[in-house]
């Protein structure tokens, strides 16, 4: 998702009286804040047809600000604008990506100043999770996952692929595997989701005691936006997704236009150029 290509609602200098800072005095008598807003969407359908149902409502998001202020109680104006964000995103529909400033115009640091603020921008991201399993109730593990992929807060899941039989790879002596693809929605930042799904594997009982071995549930962040992150616990997209059939069938099924941030290839690009064969013949 690109910010660039979204239009913009702005709510700017909304005052609200509530009771969060470090002082138990801020947080018993409470003081003035000033949001400002910028609400990322796409306004063309409400603006062709003039239908405000079709677009985000500014009234009622200046009355939800203005509550969830007022009903909350927090240390940190950081920790105000990252709850706020949270909660107007999960909560807004065509809510793309929003742009937070909280302003604390009578901060207590006995000096001359207008006003302290923060200002965080967040939004939704687009990831796809690649899932095996090879032992047990195959399906019921993926099927599993998915569900609970889904009742996480800051997840949704927007799309699933076919299931498909596929060959061990790796070497590892071990049964036939079961994978499959989704497309989600996510909230979490790229650590965040792989913590969630170490989460849920190991719900399902997964052991890491053999590299490439038998396993009850396997879940691995292929694609997070156009990121490209290499790091010790994490590398996006996935090295080794080009190279496994068993990842990029799926895939392609419900992706098959999405390039490779780095080859620049698309998904059925990657897959009709990948030589090897893991895919079990019915």
């Amino acid at each position: 998702m690109n910010l660039e290509d979204l239009d913009q609602i702005h709510i700017d200098g909304l005052e609200v009286f509530a009771k969060h800072g470090v002082f138990k005095e801020e947080q018993f008598l409470g003081q003035k804040f000033i949001v400002n807003a910028v609400l990322y969407t796409n306004t063309r359908n409400a603006a062709t047809t003039d239908n405000l149902d079709l677009s985000i409502n500014y009234a009622e998001i200046s009355n939800q600000i203005t509550d969830f202020m007022k009903n909350h109680t927090y240390k940190l104006i950081e920790t105000v604008a990252e709850k706020l964000a949270g909660y107007l995103l999960l909560n807004t529909k065509g809510l793309e990506a929003i742009s937070l400033e909280i302003k604390k115009p009578w901060a207590p640091v006995n000096l001359p100043l207008e006003s302290v603020s923060v200002k965080i921008r967040r939004s939704w991201h687009v990831a796809y999770v690649a899932l095996g399993s090879n032992m047990g109730d195959r399906k019921k593990f993926l099927d599993d996952a998915i569900n609970s992929l889904d009742n996480l807060d800051c997840v949704r899941v927007k799309e699933v692929s076919d299931f498909i039989e596929t060959l061990p790879y790796g070497g590892v002596q071990q049964d036939d595997f079961l994978n499959g693809c989704v497309r989600i929605q996510t909230l979490y930042s790229p650590n965040e989701l792989l913590d969630k799904l170490h989460e849920i594997e190991n719900e399902a009982g997964r052991k890491r005691t053999i590299h490439w071995g038998p396993r009850t549930l396997d879940l691995d962040i292929i694609f997070y936006d156009d990121l490209v992150v290499n790091s010790k616990d994490l590398s996006i997209p996935h090295l080794q997704m080009h190279l496994r059939d068993f990842v990029l069938v799926p895939l392609a099924q419900i992706a098959p236009w999405v390039r490779h941030p780095i080859f620049g290839t698309t998904v059925a690009e990657l897959l009709e150029a990948n030589k090897k064969n893991y895919i079990k013949e019915k």
